[in-house]
């Protein structure tokens, strides 16, 4: 048996990358997923490719942060002393206000699960090693509100156990992804060099190797929302191939 069948999984920036991965990966697990996007086409475009016979994908219009353009915003390389309080506010009611207060809603869903049936749940929340200090980071801004959803994570876990809820968080580093790739055409245009040799010089500093391909992101969520994982909480897991140390 799968060892996430017949669970029900919200997965929140369904639409693309990490949170297309994740969806993917935890109905290849055996659940049933709803996808949450601020691009409901996208959502239901993830959501169809779930849809099976035996897994079901349910598409949801979702903004956690009413700003937009908030990709292209809060992946914008800026100088600490150029951040503006607009950018701050931005980055941080996506990264930090957002998050919360979705952790906040399902775990309210969840406590009541608990209460009916002992079952609890798992939260898993996507931070970045630029809230662990990576030197690479896009912005400071981008960097605290990483670091705000690593903190929420350990407090979170720490008040939300009692009632049989994980909580823990996955920080990818240099992440394959869409947006990542329209990014990085700007960023070798800025240096002058190609797009290859700038993701050549990106991945000369993993140890590894390799950059992540969204579904490393993926594989870990699976991993921390399935039965082996029942013990681990108030964690924070960098996935970067050895980028920065824990």
């Amino acid at each position: 048996m799968p060892i996430l069948q017949d669970k029900v999984v919200l997965v929140t920036g369904a639409g693309a990358g990490i949170g297309r991965a994740t969806s993917l990966a935890m109905a290849e697990a055996g659940a049933n997923v709803a996808t949450a996007d601020i691009d409901l086409a996208a959502a239901q475009r993830t959501a169809d490719q779930i849809a099976t016979n035996t897994r079901r994908g349910l598409a949801i219009e979702v903004d956690c942060g009413d700003v937009a353009k908030i990709d292209a915003m809060v992946e914008h390389f800026a100088y600490i002393m150029d951040l503006t309080e607009a950018d701050w506010d931005r980055i941080h009611r996506v990264n930090a206000k957002g998050v919360f207060f979705c952790l906040q809603r399902a775990a309210r869903e969840m406590i009541r699960q608990n209460q009916a049936d002992g079952s609890g749940g798992r939260i898993i929340n996507i931070a970045s090693i630029a809230g662990r200090g990576y030197p690479g980071t896009s912005n400071a801004a981008y960097a605290a509100s990483k670091g705000a959803v690593i903190a929420l994570t350990k407090t979170a876990a720490q008040q939300l156990g009692r009632h049989n809820i994980n909580v823990n968080a996955i920080c990818p580093g240099v992440t394959r992804t869409e947006l990542g790739a329209r990014n990085a055409v700007e960023r070798a245009a800025e240096r002058g060099i190609t797009v290859a040799e700038l993701q050549a010089q990106q991945e000369a500093g993993i140890p590894i190797g390799r950059a992540n391909q969204p579904e490393d992101i993926a594989a870990m969520a699976v991993f921390l929302a399935s039965p082996g994982a029942r013990n681990i909480t108030g964690q924070a897991y960098n996935v970067d191939g050895g980028l920065v140390p824990s």
